[in-house]
C-alpha cells in the first residue's frame, strides 16, 4: 500500500533556535520533523536514518547548506532525498545554484507557514508516487523475469521431447541429445574469438540459440520409413539416397514452424540450419547440397564434427562404440576415409584442443560404460 504524506518524516537544518521552531510549529503537528543544528549532524543523521524530505538552511557556521546538499546527493543512501533550500539568501544566482546542485525547491525567509506547508505536501506527493511507481515497475520485471523462465523451460523440455522422440526411433538416447548440445557449445565458445568466426560467435545469445538448437538436428529422421531407419544390414544406394534426406525433411518442417513466430530470428532459424547443413563437409562431398568450405554456416560445421564424435563413440546395431582416443584418432588422423577433410580445418583444431572436455562430456551423459 502506498504511504501517504502525513507518514513520512522531514529534516529541518537549521543553526537559529527561532527559525527552528517556527518550522517545527508549521510543520510539526503533520509530520515526525526531526532537527540537526549543523551540516555535519545533518549529514550523519541523513545516513542513519534518512528522512523524506530535508528543509536546509544555506548560512550556517562550518559546512554550509550547498556543501551539505553536495555531499548528500553524492551519496548513494541519501541522493534521492528531496531537498528544500530555505533561506535569507534571496538572489537569483543563489537560487540557481541550490538547484542545479540537486535540490526540488528554493524558499527563502520571510517565509509563509501556509505556502511552505503546501510545497512539502507537493514534493512529498511526488517522492511517494515515484516510489510507488519503482516498486510496481519492480513488481512487474519479477512477474516478466518469472514468465520468461517459466516460458524458457517449456520450450527446453518441448524441444527435448520433439528430439527424443526423433533419436529413438533409430535407437539413439536422449543423452546423445545432451551430448551433441555441450559439445556445440563448447567449439562455440572456443572459436568465439577467433578472427574467422567473431563475426558469427561473438554473440552470447547465438550460442545460447545454437544450444538450444542442437538437439534437433535430426528431427527430419521422423519422416524416414522404418524399413530404412531401423535396417541392420547395409542400406542400397537406394535407401542411402532416402536416408540423406532427413536433413530436408528437418530443415521443411523448421522453416514453417518459424513462420509461425514472429519478431527476431528465433532458434528455430538456427536449429533448421543445423538440421540442413551438418552433413556438408568441407571439401564440398557431403550432402544435401553439396556444400563447399565457407558455403557452409557455421552452426553446421560446428554441429558436423560433434555428430562425428558422438557417432563414433556410441554402440549401434551396426557397429561397437569406439573408445575416445580411437575417436578422436579417426577425426583427426582418418581410418582410410577422408574424414579429416570433411571439416573446417579451424574447427578440426578447436575439436583437438577440446578432446579433453568432449571426453568429460561423454563420461557426464554416459549412456552405458564409462569411456
Amino acid at each position: 500500500m502506498m504511504r501517504k504524506p502525513e507518514d513520512c518524516t522531514l529534516m529541518v537544518v537549521d543553526d537559529t533556535e527561532t527559525n527552528i521552531d517556527l518550522l517545527l510549529d508549521t510543520l510539526g503537528p503533520e509530520y515526525e520533523v526531526m532537527v540537526a543544528i549543523d551540516g555535519a549532524t545533518a549529514l550523519e543523521h541523513a545516513k542513519a536514518s534518512p528522512p523524506d524530505l530535508i528543509l536546509l538552511d544555506i548560512m550556517m557556521p562550518g559546512m554550509d547548506g550547498f556543501e551539505v546538499c553536495r555531499r548528500l546527493k553524492q551519496d548513494a543512501r541519501t541522493k534521492d532525498i528531496p531537498i528544500v533550500f530555505i533561506t535569507a539568501m534571496n538572489e537569483v544566482l543563489d537560487e540557481h545554484k541550490g538547484l542545479a546542485l540537486g535540490a526540488v525547491d528554493y524558499i527563502t525567509k520571510p517565509f509563509n507557514p501556509a505556502i511552505v506547508r503546501v510545497r512539502v505536501h507537493n514534493h512529498l506527493s511526488l517522492k511517494l508516487a515515484k516510489e510507488a511507481l519503482a516498486d510496481q515497475n519492480a513488481s512487474l520485471e519479477e512477474r516478466v523475469r518469472e514468465r520468461t523462465k517459466e516460458l524458457e523451460q517449456t520450450q527446453d523440455v518441448t524441444i527435448q521431447c520433439i528430439a527424443s522422440l526423433a533419436e529413438t526411433r533409430d535407437m539413439e538416447t536422449g543423452e546423445h541429445i545432451r551430448r551433441s548440445q555441450h559439445y556445440v557449445r563448447t567449439l562455440a565458445r572456443h572459436l568465439r574469438n577467433h578472427p574467422r568466426f567473431r563475426h558469427a560467435l561473438d554473440s552470447s545469445l547465438f550460442i545460447d540459440q545454437l544450444f538450444k538448437s542442437a538437439p534437433l538436428h535430426d528431427i527430419g529422421k521422423v519422416g524416414v520409413p522404418d524399413r530404412i531407419l531401423l535396417k541392420e544390414g547395409p542400406l542400397t544406394k537406394e535407401e542411402c539416397e532416402e536416408m540423406k534426406r532427413h536433413t530436408i525433411y528437418g530443415y521443411e518442417a523448421l522453416q514453417r514452424a518459424e513462420k509461425g513466430m514472429s519478431g527476431q530470428k528465433s532458434f528455430l532459424s538456427t536449429a533448421a540450419e543445423i538440421a540442413h547443413t551438418h552433413h556438408e563437409r568441407w571439401d564440398g562431398t557431403g550432402y544435401p547440397r553439396g556444400l563447399k568450405g565457407d558455403e557452409i554456416p557455421v552452426s553446421g560445421r560446428l554441429m558436423a564434427i560433434a555428430d562425428v564424435y558422438d557417432a563414433l563413440i556410441s554402440k549401434r546395431s551396426y557397429k561397437k562404440a569406439f573408445s575416445h582416443e580411437k575417436a578422436v584418432s579417426i577425426i583427426t588422423e582418418g581410418d582410410g576415409r577422408t574424414l579429416p577433410r570433411h571439416f573446417d580445418p579451424d574447427v578440426l583444431e578447436a575439436f583437438m584442443k577440446e578432446a579433453e572436455t568432449f571426453r568429460s562430456i561423454a563420461k557426464r551423459f554416459c549412456d552405458g560404460d564409462p569411456l
